[in-house]
């Protein structure tokens, strides 16, 4: 499976555990700080490398240290970095995420490049040959924007995913409409559906996106797993019992599993099912990138994990 995952690229460092920040110039002793690849784009492009896939990706970075270490981190993990563009005015996104004990995680965010991608950066030839895009964060860089190359894509026989970035609260119809029906699979968690369907029932708003093009809506809902909407039905899959480090990523990883099993042929429900496990694996560690796992690791947690109710 030959991936492009395009749109958010993003940073993190992370500080765990954190449940309180120290008064004035006080200080206190932390167990761990990391930085991670991160952003709907990167962070799906890390476990979607795990899985098997080959990825590139592509969107606006600095030129700064930070956007080499991002570059970095991203080459490690396996991951084609050839089409990052590399912006000499703006800074490369960043979030610094101080993890509370329980796996919360308040944000402290740069915005940065992200916003900057346009149509002059796609790489157009790779895209035709791809397999599949994954474009995250398309209200970003504008919906007619993200509509014309889910288009495109659509056009050279490439299947196509999407999640969202912003919160919900930060959402409209129109934000996202002209992109729908260029979506096979739209991956946004139950805020963001809520939000971006300008609906008050999660069903509702699925089912509103889904008649307004989206092939599918699969939305995460945290520790309630993931809730599949198509034109025909509803369909609920549990996610799995498991200590929760870390909840950073997990949206990320859930659309790389996904999009991995839709690509190996396997129906919603078990791409579903494999999307659950990867971010249970992600969830257990500190950041994006937690998990030495591949498609067989995944598939026997999935196998033998306990299911909540």
């Amino acid at each position: 499976m030959r991936v492009v995952t395009m749109g958010v690229h993003v940073l993190d460092v992370l500080v765990r555990p954190v449940d309180a920040i120290p008064e004035g110039q006080g200080a206190t002793l932390v167990e761990d700080i990391r930085m991670t690849a991160a952003g709907t784009a990167a962070g799906t492009a890390l476990s979607l490398a795990k899985l098997g896939a080959t990825v590139q990706t592509t969107g606006a970075i600095g030129t700064d240290a930070t956007g080499d270490m991002l570059v970095q981190l991203l080459r490690r993990a396996g991951i084609d970095t050839e089409f990052l563009v590399r912006r000499v005015d703006t800074g490369t996104s960043a979030s610094v995420l101080p993890i509370r004990s329980d796996g919360g995680r308040p944000s402290l965010h740069l915005l940065g490049a992200n916003v900057t991608y346009g149509l002059d950066d796609v790489p157009w030839e790779a895209l035709a040959e791809a397999s599949h895009l994954h474009l995250g964060g398309p209200e970003l860089i504008g919906v007619e924007v993200a509509a014309r190359i889910l288009h495109f894509a659509k056009e050279h026989g490439v299947t196509t995913s999407v999640d969202l970035l912003a919160p919900g609260v930060f959402g409209s119809f129109e934000q996202l409409a002209p992109a729908l029906p260029h979506i096979d699979h739209l991956l946004p968690n139950d805020d963001q559906v809520l939000g971006f369907s300008e609906e008050e029932d999660l069903v509702a708003g699925a089912k509103k996106l889904v008649g307004a093009g989206a092939g599918l809506v699969a939305v995460t809902r945290g520790a309630d797993g993931a809730l599949l909407v198509t034109a025909d039905g509803t369909e609920a899959v549990p996610a799995f019992e498991i200590d929760v480090v870390d909840t950073t990523g997990c949206g990320d990883a859930f659309s790389a599993g996904f999009v991995y099993g839709i690509g190996l042929g396997r129906t919603p429900l078990e791409a579903a099912v494999l999307g659950n496990a990867v971010a249970a694996l992600v969830a257990q560690g500190l950041g994006s990138d937690h998990g030495d796992f591949d498609l067989a690791a995944a598939d026997a947690f999935a196998a033998a994990g306990a299911r909540r109710a």
